[in-house]
């Protein structure tokens, strides 16, 4: 009887649930063998994705699991294969490559980025679950000394033949990062300096890459440094590029987890953690928390006073502001931003004349320089572009000029809520989280719309109120603001 049970075919229904559930598994199978064609990235991401079609070295500098390491395990795996999405506008490489990758220790560099390349290291069946597709995945090797750890992986490549990956850890010192040569190093958490110039050097002979991720524990190491106090006459500054992502660039996270999350973190590394800002040895020139200066953008009434500032520039960009000023309550709105290198007044005029045919322009000391290529002095040179610009620099109204004076003024707003930052000002934001001193002086870095803000603050007494002129009763970004 049993035999004859078991010999019976399955009810139909039976057979097709089944059937079905093997398909299904099949299919999860597949999909977990091949995570790579899966990955959809945030902006913040895509940004550090793209800058290396144009720069050898980038740094994506962010919070914590806010996904940095993750979009260096997707790229890393993306060289390795020549697997490119279609959204692809990043470097390519069309033939297999060498690379080197690696974290603190062995342990981090197995846990960290051998995890996410090949998958869960403890579980040997479960390689080919990262980034590197299972069917990709041709050899590898065992580290010696670490429990579960890879020393090389072999890649199938697209291209024919196959790429190579070496895992490192900084533990095992200088010399250990100095492979014949490689066509990219993805160094995951901050890298000794020593070890980074050792690994960037690797990739000399290929004009190859070097990314790293990390959250900004170490202060302004020299690895940051490198990467945000640019050097005038270092000529490998113009391949460098520094992408920050904040908690609030990461949509996993709701607003409530975001608040949770923030608020876990002990006050002097909560910046670092969640926006990826670097820990200050001497502290923020603005030490306020981003929550108490941000607000949504709304119409400026047409009472209130308002007036743009400058702040001149061509090899380090041009910085512009428009502020609202709100006499009666003495709250100050910088409501608009545009910050750009490399440009003409031409260029700059031409995108922040919209923001008010009437409005005045404060400007700096050097606005009475004389341009090297016309002889004119340069805030005339926005003056004949149609900008109203003010009969004098940006003084206060003693006549001083003073930075600390005018950094005071706006410190001072900030901590009793007399300065606003509309949330579209991006640009601004982004400064102010790097904007710090060193020894008791403020480092000038990426100040360009900070330096314009204050001179407009400074300027606040010339502001005046606008013509309207047929304008929409409503707005929705920062580059259009009621007059």
């Amino acid at each position: 009887m049993n035999s004859t049970a078991a010999s019976m075919p399955l009810p139909e229904p039976l057979a097709l649930k089944l059937e079905l559930a093997k398909a299904l598994e099949e299919k999860k199978k597949r999909l977990a063998r091949n995570r790579l064609a899966a990955y959809a990235p945030y902006n913040k991401q895509v940004e550090f994705h793209n800058a290396g079609a144009t720069k050898r070295e980038r740094l994506f500098m962010a919070g914590n699991q806010l996904g940095k390491t993750l979009a260096g395990a997707a790229e890393m795996a993306m060289h390795l294969t020549g697997r490119y999405p279609d959204w692809w506008k990043g470097r390519r490489f069309d033939h297999p490559i060498v690379a080197m990758a690696g974290s603190e220790t062995g342990e981090l560099t197995r846990d960290g980025v051998q995890r996410l390349l090949m998958g869960p290291p403890s579980d040997e069946s479960a390689w080919g679950t990262g980034f590197i597709p299972y069917d990709c995945i041709v050899d590898r090797s065992r580290s010696m000394g670490v429990a579960d750890a890879l020393d090389t992986v072999i890649v199938k490549n697209v291209a024919g033949g196959n790429s190579t990956l070496l895992l490192k850890s900084y533990a095992q010192g200088r010399k250990r990062w100095q492979a014949n040569t490689v066509h990219l190093v993805w160094p995951d958490e901050e890298p000794p300096l020593d070890i980074y110039i050792e690994a960037l050097t690797r990739t000399n002979a290929t004009n190859g890459l070097v990314m790293v991720t990390f959250t900004p524990l170490l202060g302004m190491s020299g690895v940051v440094m490198r990467f945000l106090q640019p050097d005038e006459n270092d000529p490998g500054q113009k391949d460098r590029a520094v992408i920050q992502m904040t908690i609030d660039d990461a949509d996993h996270y709701s607003v409530e987890e975001r608040d949770r999350i923030k608020a876990s973190y002990p006050e002097h590394e909560r910046e670092a953690r969640t926006m990826g800002i670097p820990i200050m040895g001497s502290g923020l020139v603005f030490p306020v928390s981003e929550s108490a200066i941000v607000c949504d953008p709304f119409p400026i009434p047409p009472h209130w006073f308002q007036l743009g500032a400058m702040d001149f520039g061509y090899d380090h960009p041009f910085g512009a502001v428009k502020l609202a000023w709100d006499k009666d309550a003495d709250i100050i709105y910088l409501t608009n931003e545009f910050r750009q290198a490399k440009t003409t007044p031409v260029l700059h005029a031409a995108a922040i004349k919209p923001w008010g045919d009437d409005l005045p322009w404060a400007w700096p000391h050097d606005g009475l320089q004389h341009d090297k290529g016309s002889g004119e002095e340069l805030a005339k040179q926005y003056k004949r572009q149609g900008l109203k610009m003010m009969d004098e620099r940006a003084t206060f109204p003693d006549g001083g000029n003073g930075v600390e004076a005018g950094i005071m003024e706006m410190l001072d707003r900030m901590q009793t809520g007399r300065f606003k930052v509309f949330s579209t000002c991006t640009l601004w934001l982004e400064e102010r989280r790097l904007y710090h001193r060193k020894d008791g002086q403020i480092v000038k870095l990426m100040d360009d719309v900070m330096s314009a803000s204050r001179y407009g603050v400074m300027m606040k007494r010339k502001a005046r109120q606008l013509v309207r002129r047929n304008r929409p009763a409503h707005y929705t970004t920062s580059d259009t603001v009621l007059g």
